[in-house]
């Protein structure tokens, strides 16, 4: 249980080292984009697979998140990532951000999947 614990940790320290690192001018564009998105998604305070639907609901958080968070750190340059560590110690004493605008996003998301399967259904 210790090692799940300080796993969760420490993917939670590189997800804020993410998130000042696609800030910094340093992180080419295309690393940019994919760690916003990747940021942007974990902070968010709504899921794309609500956490209440059994297996599926957690299949975003343990594993598309985690595989999002690898992959931006392997485009970052280690210079960034090393400046970043630094400000996400900081940023992990004082509580962590959320993002509306990406929440708000995957809400629309799911209106616009019920709204369709609502339309389809009275179709039928």
């Amino acid at each position: 249980m210790n090692r799940l614990k300080n796993w969760a940790k420490q993917l939670k320290r590189r997800l804020f080292v993410l998130y000042f690192a696609y800030q910094d001018e340093r992180v080419p564009w295309y690393a940019k984009v994919f760690t916003a998105c990747v940021v942007a998604y974990a902070f968010s305070p709504i899921d794309l697979i609500p956490d209440f639907i059994p297996i599926l609901g957690y299949l975003d958080d343990l594993i598309l998140v985690p595989l999002g968070i690898f992959l931006a750190l392997k485009m970052i340059p280690e210079p960034v990532i090393a400046d970043c560590e630094v400000k996400a110690e900081e940023l992990i004493k004082n509580g962590k951000p959320k993002n509306w605008v990406a929440g708000a996003a995957v809400l629309f998301i799911w209106v616009l999947a019920l709204s369709w399967i609502g339309v389809w259904m009275l179709q039928r």
